[in-house]
């Protein structure tokens, strides 16, 4: 990643974003165009978000480390694998990418631009769901990056397919995607006013899996946790 500028970086961290999410609110779309059975549309947007995951973060790790997310971005930023100014440019180009993405989506399907989402996704039961999801998430990376670097991509891909159906909230994980999935009101939406009781939940998520790992990755013996990698 350090071969790359910070512009190069952060293209790619808006790049990614915005396909990702073009991706969830594209196939939810389609998904819900084709069939009235919740259970297959669930299935027809979970398949082509894994999938893409796969992708975005092969061809797009090396570049800025494949981040697509605030809340992964947080856990680098806490490592002090990323600087405080990174950080917080690495999530203002995440965020605007996401809406970009559900722009995109909503073009293709001649549907218009921004559509505040009415569906209501709220109350403890999601809010747990969030955080388990990114707690999951953000494991699944540091041992990935720790134990099987190359494996990163498939085990992100296949953790968020899971996770779309052994959570509740079928797993957002992510607040930039949250945020982005406010702005479109088709089958992965979420009401705005709901946003911050999931973005809470993904962050608390985040710092306790980051907690938890700084202990579980540390072989005896060895005074630091784990070794200086901000990629994926």
């Amino acid at each position: 990643m350090q071969n790359f500028d910070l512009p190069r970086r952060l293209t790619a961290e808006a790049l990614g974003t915005a396909l990702l999410v073009a991706t969830v609110v594209g196939s939810g779309i389609m998904a819900e165009s084709l069939t009235r059975d919740v259970a297959l549309a669930l299935l027809g947007n979970t398949l082509p978000t894994g999938a893409i995951l796969v992708v975005l973060i092969t061809i797009l790790g090396p570049i800025s480390g494949a981040h697509f997310n605030p809340a992964v971005t947080l856990i680098f930023a806490l490592k002090r694998e990323l600087t405080p100014r990174d950080a917080l440019l690495y999530i203002v180009v995440q965020i605007a990418g996401g809406i970009v993405g559900t722009m995109m989506a909503h073009a293709m399907f001649a549907l218009p631009l921004l559509d505040a989402s009415l569906k209501m996704r709220t109350g403890g039961a999601q809010w747990l769901a969030e955080s388990v999801a990114v707690f999951g998430l953000v494991a699944t990376i540091l041992a990935g990056v720790r134990f099987e670097r190359s494996s990163v991509p498939w085990l992100v891909g296949l953790y968020i397919t899971a996770a779309y159906w052994f959570t509740s909230s079928t797993s957002f994980a992510n607040p930039a995607v949250a945020i982005a999935r406010s702005m479109t009101n088709t089958f992965s939406g979420i009401r705005p006013t709901d946003l911050p009781g999931f973005i809470a939940a993904e962050l608390c998520g985040a710092v306790a899996a980051l907690m938890l790992m700084i202990w579980l990755l540390r072989a005896a013996g060895e005074g630091v946790p784990m070794a200086k990698e901000a990629q994926l």
